[in-house]
């Protein structure tokens, strides 16, 4: 029979801070990565080290992944006041989001409209100041951004994160020639160009899709794809053979580098779509059909627009392409990796006398994100 010696010692639970002291600072920072934010944001005060990694993109993108930070689809409705609907697409469940009215300028908070995001960034137009404001919800920071001028009449506003900071765009309609104007967060000033004929205000819900340093639009009939080089303040033309038989055409940049280029279409005649298609830009010189609607799917989403397809918009979320109608509470969605197609469950808060006025957005918190 085997039995334990008199003389060996009780294991004991303390950590030897002759060992853990000596531990590598990367394997160090990985073991935090999967820390709860919470409780990782308790540790900051413990040392300088710790501090700083709030402020590094790179062990927040690591925490991201290995922590399983949520990420959301943020639905936006004028008769929410200053709540948003919350879906985390982690754990596949609705939750509710409050504004701090701290982040708003006075007389700011009163009334503002959500008009568009990125990268943990949410921009607001705020009539009353005759302003926008940027901010991180996550770390309760914001600016205020005077509008080049009064009155500002605005469409297709795109808000842009770039390493340094952010960008906005947006086509000013109060000249018979249109105007661009892009807001630098860098130098805290706006920079004016020259808009583009045909006008692109028939897809007024759509973003422009940043790809390869440029904002991409899709123009009316004929379809084509123009690109604003956010650098040079230049307008091009994307010279791709557009597929046939278009009845509306959106377009979504893909993946975190945003080096891959989406285009979701109709097809069909006078108009009416008979079938859905996805088509990725292959090395910027094709389109390459990758997958098609489901035929049920395809029915009860162009019965919910109404082929009024000026109403659909499309957006890109955490490896999901996001399809989504004004009119219409639910979101049409395609995961890429696993090339199936879904349908977001209805927000249970909507009320069914909702018809129209919905506005989604991808949300994905980050607190090294400069407002």
């Amino acid at each position: 029979m085997i039995t334990k010696s008199s003389k060996s010692k009780p294991s004991s639970t303390a950590m030897d801070p002759v060992i853990w002291s000596k531990l590598p600072q990367e394997l160090l920072e990985h073991i935090l990565c999967f820390l709860p934010l919470k409780t990782f944001l308790s540790l900051r005060s413990t040392c300088k080290h710790f501090n700083s990694l709030v402020f590094s993109p790179t062990f927040i993108t690591k925490h991201s992944s290995g922590s399983g930070l949520s990420s959301f689809l943020l639905l936006s409705h004028q008769q929410f006041y200053s709540h948003f609907p919350l879906y985390d697409t982690i754990i596949g469940s609705w939750r509710d989001l409050a504004l701090p009215f701290s982040l708003f300028p006075p007389f700011g908070s009163s009334q503002f409209t959500l008009i568009s995001s990125s990268n943990g960034l949410l921009c607001f137009a705020l009539p009353s100041c005759c302003s926008f404001l940027v901010c991180n919800m996550l770390a309760k920071s914001s600016r205020v951004i005077e509008l080049p001028f009064f009155p500002f009449s605005f469409e297709l506003l795109t808000l842009v994160s770039t390493p340094k900071g952010y960008k906005i765009f947006t086509l000013c309609t109060k000249f018979s020639s249109n105007r661009a104007f892009v807001y630098d967060s860098v130098v805290h000033s706006w920079t004016e160009h020259d808009g583009y004929q045909p006008l692109l205000f028939e897809n007024f819900h759509q973003q422009g899709a940043f790809y390869d340093g440029s904002l991409c639009f899709t123009t009316p009939e004929p379809f084509s794809v123009v690109c604003f080089d956010l650098g040079t303040g230049k307008w091009g033309n994307l010279n791709v053979e557009m597929p046939r038989e278009l009845t509306f055409v959106r377009l979504v940049s893909g993946v975190s580098d945003r080096k891959k280029l989406y285009m979701l279409g109709g097809i069909g005649r006078n108009g009416i779509s008979r079938s859905m298609r996805l088509w990725e830009l292959k090395e910027g010189k094709k389109w390459e059909e990758i997958e098609r609607l489901p035929e049920l799917m395809c029915r009860k989403f162009v019965s919910v627009c109404y082929h009024n397809y000026e109403h659909v918009y499309c957006f890109w979320h955490r490896g999901m392409i996001c399809v989504c109608c004004h009119t219409w509470p639910e979101i049409l969605y395609y995961k890429v990796e696993r090339r199936s197609w879904h349908w977001l469950p209805k927000c249970p808060w909507l009320p069914d006398k909702w018809s129209c006025g919905f506005r989604w957005f991808s949300f994905v918190p980050q607190l090294h994100a400069l407002a």
